[in-house]
């Protein structure tokens, strides 16, 4: 799927590139797959802002998607690729031969028509979730899960993909689309193939009325600020920050390593960047 460019016949539209739609089928969504979404505009439970710049926006449902894949055996036609605003990826609709729908991350060359499966016994074409004990060395996945039964956690944005590397006593090496290279468990389920709408990356909204719809608020420069306000604020003109830059809490923003001692860092064989061990 490609971008689309437009005639300049408005300031707004002179500089957009925005995704072709007409691949996707033109119906509403499966209305059993629905769930209302409550906005919360940054805050928590205690009503704090807790991520800045957020509120407003167009209303949304959630589409329920299937991250586990556990109907093993049982075949599903590829019946829609739709839209969703809650992530960057498309998502397909799958009618199973028992008549159950569910939804999926869009996987890239699936089109509609095509039957898919998931389990030990499905094949290793795209849409197909396996484990990856049986998924041959060097294809690329997407919608890994990070323990078995788990659901699918890493891999799961517009274009992405991750490349099968090595297999070993029941562990799989994987790169990432990070570029960091890590172990999994081979029971651990995949599904073959690349996240759709590899152009997503492109996008230009063209205009701050787009991003308002999205939910996202102008952002403000810290410096822009008065000292109670920020750590950077304050100061006659346009004064510099004059220490290392940290966050309003005082956190450092720029370099400093953000990644917990509790997660899994044993299971990272070469981390993502230049020279990083």
């Amino acid at each position: 799927m490609s971008s689309k460019r437009f005639r300049p016949t408005s300031p707004g539209l002179r500089h957009a590139e925005l995704p072709d739609y007409s691949e996707l089928s033109k119906v509403k969504p499966e209305k059993s797959l629905l769930v209302p979404i409550r906005k919360k505009g940054g805050r928590n439970n205690q009503g704090k802002t807790t991520v800045r710049w957020r509120g407003g926006g167009h209303k949304r449902h959630y589409r329920t998607i299937d991250f586990v894949r556990s109907k093993d055996g049982v075949p599903a036609k590829v019946a829609t690729i739709e839209y969703d605003p809650n992530r960057s990826a498309w998502i397909t609709l799958l009618h199973y031969v028992d008549g159950e729908k569910r939804y999926i991350i869009s996987p890239l060359a699936l089109p509609i028509g095509r039957t898919v499966e998931s389990g030990e016994e499905a094949e290793t074409l795209p849409g197909n979730a396996l484990p990856m004990h049986r998924i041959p060395l060097g294809l690329t996945i997407h919608n890994i899960e990070l323990y078995p039964g788990s659901g699918a956690k890493i891999a799961r944005s517009a274009g992405t993909g991750a490349k099968l590397l090595a297999k070993e006593d029941g562990r799989v090496h994987i790169r990432l689309p990070s570029g960091e290279v890590r172990i999994f468990t081979d029971r651990c389920r995949a599904t073959i193939g690349e996240v759709s709408n590899p152009d997503h990356k492109n996008i230009k909204h063209g205009k701050a009325g787009r991003v308002r719809h999205l939910g996202r608020r102008p952002h403000v420069r810290g410096v822009a600020m008065n000292p109670v306000d920020h750590p950077h604020g304050g100061g006659e003109g346009r004064a510099r920050v004059g220490r290392p830059q940290v966050s309003p809490t005082g956190k450092l923003a720029k370099g400093g390593r953000t990644r917990s001692k509790k997660k899994s860092n044993s299971m990272i064989v070469r981390r993502a960047g230049k020279g990083r061990r």
